[in-house]
C-alpha cells in the first residue's frame, strides 16, 4: 500500500521532511490563528469578553489535555503494532480508542454543564463577565466530542501517511473560524456566543473529514469491529500522560507569571508577558510540529525492530532541531523591536519591558526544541513514564523553582530569566535520559 511504503523508504532528510513539514505548517498556523481569534473578540466585543475567554481556559484546557493524552499515547501504541505487523489488531485498537474518546467527550460535556455555574460563581466576577463566561462555555461544550476527535484524527492522519490532508483540514478549519468570527460577531451580532460557535465549527472540520477518511478500507488505518483491550487503554493513557501534564500546567505557569509581574511591575508587566508568550508559542510550534510529524516513524521503526533506521532518524532529527534553533534565535534577536511594535507603540511603557524580556527569553530557544523532541520521542517509544517526567519537570518543577528564586536575585530580569533557566535544566535532564536509555532502544 502507498501509505505503508512511506515507512519502507530509506530514512533521508527528504523523506523525514515529507512527514514533518505538513505538521510544522499545521502547528504554526494553529498558533497564528489562536492569536487572531483573540484579536477579533477584543476588538469586536470588548476586553470583558476577552477576559471571559481567558477565565474559561482552564476548563477548555482540561478537554484538550485529555484528548491530547489519548491521541499521542494511542498513536504510539497503534503504530508500534503496525511495525510489528499486527495490522488487524492495530485497527481494532484504533476503533476502540476512538469510541473511548466519544464516551469521554460525552462525560466531560455533561460534567461541564453541571459544574459551570459553580465554577464561575466562586470567582467574585462582575455580573457581566460571569455572564460572558457561562455564555461562551455553554456554547463551546456543545463541540466537546468533535474537538476530541479533531485532536485524535490530526495525529492518526499523520500516522497513516496523510500529513498533507491533516494540514489542509487544519488550515481550512482555521480560515473558517476566522470568517465565522467576523460573520457571527460583526454581521449577525451574536456576541461571545458567535465566537464560541465559530471556534467549535472550525475545529469540527478535521473531525468530519476524519470520519470519512477512516471509514475507507484503503486507508492504512481504518475502522473495523473494535475489541476491548484494557491494557491498550492503560498503555495509551500512560504513554500520553506527559502531553496531558504539559497542557494542564501551562495554564498554572501562565498565572504565576502574571502574579509575579503584577507584584514587581504592575499591569504593564502582564501585557509584556503576553507579548513574549506569543513569540515563544510561535517558535515552539515549529518543534512541536516536527515532533508530531516524526513520532509515527519512531513508533513504527521501534515496533519493527529496525534499529538502523531508528538511529538514523534520531540523529537527523537532532541536526534539524539545531538548524531550526539557530534560525529562530537569529530571527527573534533581529526582529525583536518590529515584533513588539505590533502589540505596543514605542512610547508605551510596555514596549521597553517587552523588548528586554524578548531578548532574554530568546536564549530559551536554544534548548526548547531538544526538550520537546525528547519528550515526544519517549512517548513514541511507548515509554510514557520517562516522557511524563521530562515534560512535567520542564514545564512545572524547573519553571516553578526558577520563578521563585531568580526574581529574588535579579528583580524583573529574573522573571525573564526563568524560562531560559528552566529550559536549560530540562535540557540536562533530557540528555541524561537519552543517554540512559540509548542501549535499551538502540537509537
Amino acid at each position: 500500500m502507498e501509505n505503508q511504503n512511506a515507512y519502507v523508504k530509506p530514512v533521508t532528510l527528504k523523506n523525514i521532511l515529507k512527514f514533518a513539514v505538513p505538521t510544522i505548517a499545521m502547528t504554526v498556523f494553529m498558533s497564528f490563528y489562536t492569536m487572531v481569534d483573540g484579536l477579533f473578540v477584543s476588538n469586536l466585543i470588548g476586553t470583558d469578553a476577552l477576559s471571559a475567554i481567558n477565565l474559561t481556559a482552564p476548563v477548555i484546557q482540561l478537554v484538550t489535555a485529555v484528548s491530547t493524552m489519548l491521541a499521542t499515547g494511542g498513536s504510539a501504541v497503534i503504530m508500534k503494532k503496525m511495525g510489528e505487523q499486527k495490522s488487524g489488531e492495530a485497527k481494532e485498537d484504533f476503533t476502540f480508542l476512538i469510541l473511548i474518546n466519544v464516551f469521554v467527550g460525552m462525560v466531560m460535556c455533561m460534567a461541564g454543564y453541571l459544574a459551570m455555574d459553580r465554577i464561575f460563581a466562586g470567582m467574585g466576577l462582575s455580573a457581566e463577565v460571569e455572564k460572558y463566561c457561562v455564555e461562551y462555555l455553554s456554547r463551546y461544550l456543545v463541540f466537546t466530542i468533535p474537538i476530541l476527535l479533531m485532536n485524535n484524527f490530526t495525529l492518526y492522519m499523520i500516522a497513516s501517511g496523510k500529513a498533507t490532508l491533516s494540514l489542509i483540514c487544519s488550515v481550512t478549519g482555521g480560515l473558517l473560524n476566522m470568517a465565522l468570527d467576523y460573520l457571527f460577531i460583526a454581521v449577525f451580532h451574536m456576541g461571545i456566543s458567535g465566537a464560541a460557535i465559530a471556534t467549535g465549527m472550525g475545529y469540527s472540520v478535521t473531525a468530519v473529514v476524519g470520519l470519512f477518511v477512516f471509514c475507507r478500507k484503503k486507508s492504512l488505518l481504518h475502522f473495523q469491529k473494535p475489541v476491548f483491550r484494557w491494557k491498550v487503554l492503560v498503555n495509551a493513557a500512560t504513554n500520553g500522560c506527559s502531553e496531558m501534564a504539559t497542557a494542564l500546567v501551562t495554564g498554572i505557569i501562565t498565572m504565576m507569571f502574571n502574579w509575579t509581574m503584577l507584584r514587581y511591575v504592575g499591569e504593564n508587566g502582564v501585557a509584556a508577558v503576553t507579548i513574549i508568550m506569543y513569540v515563544l508559542m510561535f517558535a515552539s510550534s515549529l518543534y512541536t510540529g516536527y515532533s508530531y510529524g516524526v513520532a509515527p516513524m519512531v513508533s513504527y521503526y521501534y515496533g519493527e525492530g529496525n534499529h538502523g533506521k531508528l538511529k538514523k532518524l534520531v540523529g537527523t532529527s537532532f541536526r534539524v532541531i539545531a538548524f531550526i534553533s539557530i534560525m529562530t534565535v537569529a530571527a527573534s534577536f533581529a526582529l525583536t523591536r518590529p515584533l513588539v511594535s505590533v502589540f505596543a507603540r514605542p512610547d508605551n511603557p510596555v514596549y521597553d519591558l517587552a523588548v528586554t524580556g524578548n531578548r532574554i527569553c530568546t536564549i530559551a530557544l536554544c534548548f526548547i526544541g531538544y526538550n520537546i523532541f525528547a519528550s515526544g520521542m519517549f512517548t513514541a517509544l511507548s515509554n510514557g513514564v520517562v516522557s511524563a517526567v521530562l515534560a512535567f519537570s520542564r514545564s512545572f518543577v524547573f519553571m516553578l523553582a526558577a520563578m521563585i528564586v531568580l526574581p529574588l536575585l535579579f528583580g524583573v530580569n529574573g522573571i525573564w530569566l526563568a524560562t531560559p533557566a528552566a529550559e536549560l535544566m530540562a535540557l540536562a535532564l533530557s540528555a541524561f535520559m537519552l543517554r540512559k536509555y540509548r542501549k535499551r532502544y538502540e537509537y
